[in-house]
Formats: C-alpha cells, sequence, structure tokens
C-alpha cells in the first residue's frame, strides 16, 4: 500500500520539478548562446532595449540580427502563432465549437466567451491571433485534440518539426507556467511556418475584424492588439504578448516588394520602437537575391544512353539570397551542373545545385533537380514509344 503524501513530501517534490527545470532552462540557454555567438551578432549602431531580439529574412530563413536569440525565456501570447498554426493544419473553420466552462473560465485576455456558447472554430480563431482570446485557445485546443493536453503534446511535436528546439509549450495560450518558454530564433521560426499559411497570413494582417451573431441580432467587431499594423509602412503581423513574466513581447513581420521579414523582441521596454528599428533595419541594409522561381527551367543537360538524349533541369522551389549591402559587393553565383547524366535519371533527382558565395564562403546552396523521368533506353521502350502514340492517332479516326 502506497504511503500518502504529506506536504513535506509535496514540497521536496515540487523543489525538485523547480530544480530540474532550472537545470534544463540553464542548459538549453548555454547551448543557445553557444549557438547565437556563431549564428548572428549586434550591430552596435543599432539600439534594441529588448533582452532577447532576431530579425530574419522569410524568404530564405536567414537571421539577418541576433541579440541573446537563443536563450529561452517566457515568451506569453506569442505563443499563439503556433496554436493558430496548428488550429489550421489540423481544424475545419466551417466546425461549430461548443465552449466548456473550463475553456471560458481561462484567465486573462479573451474574446470573452461563455460557457455553452457555440460558435465557429473560423471565429474562434480570429479571436486567438486578434484579441489573444485565452479561453478561446483552451476551447479551439479541446475541439481539436480533445483535451488541451493532447493539442499540447502536438504544439510540441510541431516545434521540433520546425526545428524549434529550444521551445517547450505547457499551455495554448501563454500564460506563465513551469517549462513553458521559448527563444527569439524559435519564434521566428514557427512565425515564418505560420506565415506561409494565406489564411494565418490574412488574419494577422487585418486590423479590425467585424462579426454578425444573428441568433443574438448583435455585431461583434475584434480589433488586432498589434499596434505595428496602423503605424509601420508594409506591416502584416504576427502577434503580442505580455505577462509579469515575460515582460512586453512582439513577433512582428513587414513586406516591401518582393522583401518579407520578420522580428521578434522579448522583454521590451519599447517593443513597437524595437520592432519598427529592426524592420527598417533589414530594409535599409539587405537586398533578395533572386536565383530561380519553383519550377523553373535552368538548363538542359544531355543524357547518355536515355530514352531521351536530354533531361530538362529545374529548381526545387523559389531560391534567393539575403545579402547586406557590404556582401552584394563581394558576391557571385555559380551553376554546378555536369555536362552529362546517365540513364537511369529519376523525377525529382538532384543532378546539380546553385551556390551563392561572399568571397570564399558559401552564403547559400540549393539542389537543381530534373524534371522528368528519363530510364534507360532499350528496344522495348523505343518500339512503344513510337508506337503508342500511333495507336492514339489510329484510335483518333476510329481505326483503332
Amino acid at each position: 500500500m502506497a504511503r500518502p503524501r504529506g506536504p513535506r513530501t509535496r514540497r521536496r517534490r515540487m523543489a525538485w520539478l523547480v530544480a530540474a527545470a532550472l537545470l534544463t532552462f540553464l542548459l538549453g540557454g548555454s547551448s543557445a548562446l553557444a549557438w547565437g555567438a556563431s549564428g548572428g551578432s549586434v550591430d552596435r549602431k543599432l539600439y534594441i532595449s529588448a533582452d532577447s531580439a532576431v530579425l530574419i529574412d522569410w524568404n530564405t530563413g536567414r537571421m539577418l540580427y541576433a541579440k541573446e536569440a537563443g536563450r529561452p525565456r517566457p515568451m506569453a501570447s506569442t505563443t499563439k502563432i503556433m496554436t493558430g498554426l496548428l488550429i489550421l493544419e489540423r481544424g475545419n473553420l466551417s466546425d461549430v465549437v461548443s465552449v466548456s466552462r473550463r475553456a471560458a473560465a481561462t484567465p486573462g485576455s479573451s474574446m470573452p466567451l461563455r460557457a455553452g456558447e457555440r460558435l465557429s472554430l473560423e471565429r474562434i480563431l480570429y479571436g486567438i491571433l486578434m484579441r489573444s482570446g485565452n479561453d478561446a485557445s483552451v476551447a479551439a485546443a479541446e475541439h481539436i485534440a480533445g483535451s488541451e493536453a493532447a493539442f499540447v503534446a502536438a504544439m510540441n511535436a510541431r516545434a521540433r518539426a520546425l526545428g524549434a528546439y529550444n521551445t517547450q509549450f505547457r499551455n495554448p495560450h501563454g500564460l506563465t507556467a513551469l517549462g513553458h518558454y521559448s527563444t527569439a530564433y524559435d519564434l521566428a521560426l514557427i512565425a515564418r511556418a505560420a506565415l506561409s499559411n494565406p489564411v494565418f497570413a490574412d488574419i494577422v494582417a487585418t486590423r479590425e475584424k467585424l462579426f454578425v451573431t444573428p441568433e443574438e441580432e448583435r455585431q461583434v467587431t475584434l480589433r488586432n492588439t498589434n499596434r505595428l499594423l496602423w503605424s509601420f509602412e508594409g506591416a502584416d503581423g504576427v502577434k503580442t504578448g505580455t505577462t509579469s513574466a515575460a515582460g512586453k513581447c512582439l513577433v512582428a513581420s513587414a513586406t516591401r516588394g518582393d522583401e518579407k521579414l520578420i522580428a521578434v523582441v522579448l522583454h521590451s521596454s519599447d517593443r513597437w520602437g524595437d520592432a519598427a528599428r529592426l524592420l527598417s533595419y533589414g530594409f535599409d541594409h539587405h537586398r533578395l537575391v533572386r536565383l530561380a522561381a519553383a519550377g523553373e527551367v535552368v538548363r538542359t543537360v544531355r543524357v547518355l544512353g536515355g530514352l531521351s538524349p536530354r533531361t530538362v533541369v529545374v529548381a526545387a522551389g523559389n531560391y534567393a539570397a539575403a545579402l547586406n549591402d557590404e556582401e552584394m559587393a563581394r558576391s557571385r553565383v555559380e551553376w554546378d551542373l555536369p555536362e552529362t547524366l546517365r540513364a537511369p535519371v529519376d523525377a525529382g533527382e538532384p543532378v546539380g545545385e546553385v551556390r551563392v558565395y561572399v568571397d570564399q564562403e558559401i552564403r547559400e546552396a540549393y539542389p537543381l533537380v530534373a524534371r522528368d523521368e528519363n530510364p534507360r533506353r532499350t528496344p522495348l521502350r523505343l518500339f512503344l514509344r513510337g508506337f503508342l502514340p500511333l495507336l492514339r492517332w489510329l484510335a483518333g479516326l476510329g481505326l483503332g
């Protein structure tokens, strides 16, 4: 028979939990700091009040600025970027969500929701990303995963899949909890993935949204908590966050022409100014050099022993490089492709690379792939290649 736990046992267990969480935080922080030293630098001329900050190029993922970008810390409602992404990936926005008592009683910022209220998942998502509703986050989590805990497990799995290894979620809303943390860099990675979803991108760029509730004969207007949408040219996202532990946080994005940037500031005394300075710095001092669009034909290459004498080589994705003013003058692009290939060649098979060099350093490297299958040439394949078109032609005449 198990011994009942008294107050002393519970206190000892809590002490071990706190110690373990602190050790995890420190170890994660030390490894992240080592990464940050080589992965980015602070421009001393750029004043950023935030304890942690990062600026990345959305197209390439390149980090353009970093200040303690790999140090884990509380991130408040910027948590909801992942919540919104998972809702879009796993949910159906036309679903009707029934709000539980537990969801309606969630403290902090709210839509607000009432227990028993029924509304669409789409409206819930707007309430999460625009109004920063904690109640809405729990309601959506319960609807999609069956429980808040199951949804949080999915959030953590998705973070790992995105490479956000210094992030751990304990809830879908961002209220302070032991072991709930992220980094400026990880949040930029998560925001980059979320902004690739057009519905997410549209919602976080919306300043105000009017919802009509016919059964109650009333209108509800949601206003975005991100003030940068009104004050910074090209601003189009993403999410605010504020708690006493995390301080004032902001994940911000902006687009000008072909360039899209993501800035993250955590525990900032001037989050609007910090984010605006980071984004302006990125637009003023960096250029996006486009190399090729997804599927764009780069070259044709001769194929030895192939059913077709040549294979078309294309870009496998949208390729670009983000370079600062100084790097532009020292950069060059090399297209590395063989003169000939040997059959068989599979569709999508990497056959070369395009590389962007700054001096002798490779800044970006992207695969170039075969567009179509090109099997080995055999007598049977040659026969079928000539015979099948003839059959199609005869069928068109009604003679086949």
